[in-house]
C-alpha cells in the first residue's frame, strides 16, 4: 500500500498554487494521473521520486519515504522513472544502459526479448528510433524491479501505431512484474486501456477518482456516445451549417442548426453526443 498525504506551495508564472494530495494506492495498481497542464501531476511524480521536497507524509508499505523533516534520498527509494525525453546515456549501448542500473544480465536479456530489442542491444541511443529509445527507457526503469514505476507522458512523442504497440508492452510488463505504476497522461484512450484507476487533478487538488469507465465515459441521458472536441471551423453549405471539430487526432463534420451556428464560435470546446445512432465498425488492420 502507498499512502500519500503531502502538500507543497507551487510558484508558477501566472499563479501560486497549493498542491494538496491525500491518496491511498493499493500495491500492484496502475493509476493514471489526468488533468490540465499545470494541475500538479508531474510535480506529484517528482515528489514521489524524491526529486522535489514537500511537507507531509509518504509511506510505502511499512517504510516512510517522507515524514516530518526526514526525506529518503531518491537513490534509496528503489523507484523506476520513465521520462518523456528518454534520458538515456548517449555514450552507452542499449545493454550497457540497462546494466548500469543492475548487473543482472539475465533480467536485462529477458526485458530486451519481451520488448523485441535483443538484436539492438549493442547499438547506441543516437542510432535508435523514438519508439526504440522509449522501450530501452522502460526496460532500464524495470531493471531494479522497482516497488513503484513512475511514467511522465512516456508515449506522447510517438506516432499512433508505435503508441499502441508500446501500450501493449507496458501493460504486459506491468502484469509480469506486478509493479505499482503511476502514469501521467493526457490521452483518454491510453488511460482507458492501461489504468485500473484514474485520479484527476485540478489546481493542485483531486477533483475525481474512480475507474476509467466511471471517469472517462461521461455520457448523459440516453446518449450512446459522447466526445469532447474543439471547433475549428463553421461552414455554410447551401441551407445547412457544418461544424468542423477536432476530436483527438481526428477531424469530424457535424451538421448544426442555424441557431447553433450563431451561438457557436471557432475555438469553442464542445461535447458531441449521439442518441439514435447505429454505428458500423470496420477493421482497418
Amino acid at each position: 500500500m502507498i499512502n500519500i498525504d503531502i502538500n507543497k506551495r507551487l510558484h508558477g508564472i501566472q499563479t501560486n498554487m497549493l498542491l494538496e494530495i491525500k491518496l491511498d494506492i493499493k500495491t500492484g495498481d496502475f493509476v493514471a494521473l489526468a488533468g490540465q497542464s499545470g494541475s500538479g501531476k508531474t510535480t506529484l511524480l517528482r515528489i514521489l521520486a524524491g526529486l522535489e521536497d514537500a511537507n507531509g507524509e509518504l509511506k510505502i508499505g511499512n517504510d516512510f519515504w517522507l515524514k516530518d523533516k526526514f526525506a529518503l534520498s531518491a537513490q534509496k527509494r528503489g523507484i523506476g522513472f520513465v521520462f518523456q525525453d528518454y534520458a538515456l546515456f548517449a555514450n552507452m549501448s542499449v545493454i550497457e544502459n540497462l546494466l548500469f542500473v543492475s548487473k543482472n544480465r539475465e533480467l536485462a536479456q529477458h526485458l530486451l526479448e519481451i520488448t523485441e530489442l535483443s538484436k539492438l542491444k549493442d547499438r547506441y541511443p543516437n542510432t535508435l528510433s523514438g519508439g526504440q529509445k522509449q522501450r530501452v527507457a522502460l526496460c532500464r526503469a524495470l531493471m531494479n524491479r522497482p516497488k513503484l514505476l513512475l511514467m511522465d507522458e512516456p508515449l506522447s512523442a510517438l506516432d499512433p501505431y508505435m503508441r499502441t504497440k508500446l501500450q501493449n508492452e507496458i501493460l504486459s510488463l506491468h502484469h509480469e512484474f506486478k509493479t505499482t505504476t503511476i502514469m501521467v497522461s493526457h490521452d483518454p484512450s491510453e488511460i482507458y486501456k492501461l489504468a485500473s484507476r484514474v485520479v484527476v487533478l485540478q489546481n493542485g487538488k483531486i477533483i475525481n477518482d474512480g475507474t476509467p469507465k466511471d471517469v472517462l465515459l461521461r455520457t448523459h441521458g440516453s446518449q450512446k456516445f459522447s466526445f469532447e472536441g474543439e471547433i475549428l471551423d463553421i461552414i455554410k453549405v447551401d441551407v445547412i451549417f457544418i461544424a468542423v471539430i477536432a476530436i483527438a487526432n481526428q477531424l469530424v463534420e457535424v451538421v448544426v442548426s442555424q441557431d447553433e451556428a450563431k451561438n457557436l464560435k471557432v475555438g469553442n470546446i464542445v461535447n458531441i453526443g449521439t442518441k439514435a445512432f447505429s454505428p458500423t465498425i470496420t477493421s482497418i488492420k
